[in-house]
């Protein structure tokens, strides 16, 4: 079976000498019609059932609008949707379970959002046919456990509530106060507690348009728990928050599915999707092409074989490197050749005051920054970057400092390419750093888009990259990990990591998620205080004892996968959890 996509957004059939692709096609060379050109579109449609798959008009065409791809033939019966011809195709969905949190991961563009869609009856699966009919997609699904779900909801027995993914949204479509919104969303009488839980009693007099991104979020999460429904979705509910804020949003998660609720959650910090998650699926493809649902797993399984790129029961491997996570050499103090030594700093702000112990950087180390929100690291990488002036001690070094802010603003008309060549043309070309930086974060797809429309995901790896291949000594990083998603996280871990190592540089990371900053880190710099009101910075110190100190602060314990190495969290109150607390062992390094 093959499947052909054009991303029409792309395609600029005046830039290419009158449709390349058309004139290229060996079958239309020879008389056929395997591309025509629509008369009332003057768009190129490819017409699968003539395309040989030869790929030349996928190589020839300039701008990679095309994409073709050959696919198992019995995928053909587990389609789902298509949003028309040669657009996005999605195969199989996810299952829905009462009492249980099914998660979802995966890249984006690869259908989560349209699988959402059609469970929650927003869209009308067509089965890649024309008609959209309710009859049809049941008859489909016949002695699948969606048959009666769909049965269900065809009859309106069914009611779902969706919690958006871009909450940063939220002020555009609603006005008014916490306390209002969450009011009227109310209809569980569960006001008080799911305030409480989510620590929201601070803000329900606040206006929506005054809110952070994090209180945006926790208030999203809350308006769609005070709903009854029968099915719950959560679209990337970390996003915007704190690992102990995190793990508190799982832990409420978790709750709704033990009431007896049907919970599905796409989520790409895998530590918390795997601690709320009963089982995974796991959904591979090409991005804006078409999107393949695994079939169901159990959560440790379903991480496994995503980390290794491989799917067992499936066959199909869908990258080509495995993930792992190799235990690191702790660096002792005083150990290899010295980059800095800052002294100690401190910013008064009035209402917030930030102390900062001295510290020395290595060559060659990345560094980790954790620590919750409000507690002042963004304001301690703005200083070692020059942007903020401590009010006691002087950032005064000869070094060149590269640096990622946490929110990017965009102030730049021009295309992406030529944003990234002002910054370091020769690096764009160099094949080390297309190998391991540009390639996997996806660039070169983005050269010829402007800087200012792009999404959030795509300014992200761009801000990423220009960081990334400037000229410097040390590489600062303020939340890499935002909008990105989990395919885009590894990538970007990899390729500092990558960068660090073989260009003796170093880097300092803020990130919340627990295994970017577990594969990324050589050492770690632990913030403590009190969120708004103060925050100490702590000198470097290795993982285990940072780690430690770091997650005794939130409460949870971690353990280490036999088979990857990855980082699990325990269960709050599990015996794993018992015996590791009893022993001071919250960051457990043996795998």
């Amino acid at each position: 079976m093959r499947i052909a996509v054009i991303d029409y957004d792309r395609c600029n059939p005046d830039k290419c000498g009158n449709f390349l692709c058309e004139r290229v096609c060996p079958v239309n060379r020879m008389g056929g019609e395997a591309i025509i050109i629509d008369e009332e579109s003057y768009r190129p449609v490819i017409q699968e059932a003539s395309c040989t798959g030869c790929g030349i008009c996928v190589h020839k065409c300039p701008f990679n609008a095309i994409t073709i791809v050959n696919l198992p033939e019995e995928l053909e019966e587990g389609c789902v949707h298509r949003y028309g011809v040669n657009a996005f195709v999605l195969y199989r969905l996810p299952v829905v379970k009462d009492g249980m949190v099914v998660g979802i991961l995966g890249p984006n563009g690869t259908g989560k959002t349209t699988a959402v869609k059609a469970l929650s009856g927003q869209i009308v699966p067509n089965l890649c046919g024309d008609n959209e009919d309710w009859d049809n997609v049941i008859r489909a699904f016949r002695g699948n456990e969606l048959q009666n779900y769909f049965e269900r909801l065809k009859k309106g027995e069914i009611r779902p509530v969706v919690k958006p993914q871009y909450v940063d949204l939220i002020p555009k479509a609603v006005r008014g106060k916490v306390r209002d919104l969450l009011k009227r969303a109310d209809e569980a009488g569960k006001f008080d507690e799911v305030v409480r839980e989510l620590e929201l009693e601070n803000i329900l007099d606040r206006e929506i348009k005054h809110l952070s991104g994090g209180e945006l979020q926790r208030v999203a999460i809350a308006a769609a728990m005070l709903r009854e429904a029968h099915f719950y979705f959560f679209d990337e509910p970390s996003s915007y928050l704190d690992i102990r804020q995190r793990l508190r949003v799982a832990r409420i998660i978790r709750k709704l599915a033990d009431s007896g609720k049907a919970v599905l959650t796409v989520e790409h910090d895998l530590a918390i999707l795997d601690y709320m998650s009963d089982i995974i699926h796991v959904v591979y493809g090409k991005p804006g092409a078409y999107g393949i649902f695994s079939q169901p797993k159990s959560t440790r399984n379903g991480i496994n074989e995503f980390l290794r790129g491989y799917l067992r029961d499936e066959n199909v491997r869908f990258r080509p490197y495995e993930v792992s996570f190799t235990k690191k050499s702790e660096r002792k103090s005083g150990e290899g050749e010295i980059l800095v030594e800052y002294p100690g700093l401190v910013k008064d702000y009035g209402s917030f005051r930030l102390e900062a112990e001295p510290g020395t950087l290595y060559v060659g180390e990345v560094v980790g920054i954790v620590g919750p929100n409000g507690i002042g690291k963004t304001t301690f990488v703005k200083m070692l970057a020059g942007v903020e002036k401590p009010t006691e001690g002087e950032v005064d070094w000869t070094l060149t400092v590269s640096y990622k802010p946490q929110y990017i603003k965009v102030d730049y008309d021009g295309t992406v390419y030529d944003l990234l060549s002002k910054i370091n043309a020769g690096k764009l070309m160099n094949s080390f750093y297309k190998t391991e930086l540009l390639n996997p974060l996806g660039i070169p797809d983005l050269y010829d888009k402007k800087v200012n429309e792009l999404s959030g995901g795509e300014l992200q790896r761009v801000a990423i990259t220009a960081c990334l291949i400037r000229d410097a000594d040390l590489y600062l990083l303020d939340e890499p990990s935002a909008h990105l998603d989990v395919e885009q996280r590894l990538a970007v871990s990899k390729a500092v990591r990558s960068l660090m190592a073989k260009n003796e540089k170093t880097a300092l990371i803020v990130e919340h998620d627990v295994m970017m900053v577990d594969y990324l880190s050589d050492r770690l710099i632990v913030f403590e205080g009190e969120p708004g009101r103060s925050g100490r910075a702590l000198q470097p110190m290795g993982m285990r004892e940072g780690m430690n100190r770091f997650l005794a602060s939130v409460g949870i314990t971690f353990r280490r996968d036999p088979d990857t190495g990855r980082p699990r969290a325990n269960k709050e109150g599990s015996v794993k959890d018992r015996e590791q607390k009893e022993r001071g062992e919250y960051y457990y390094v043996s795998a």
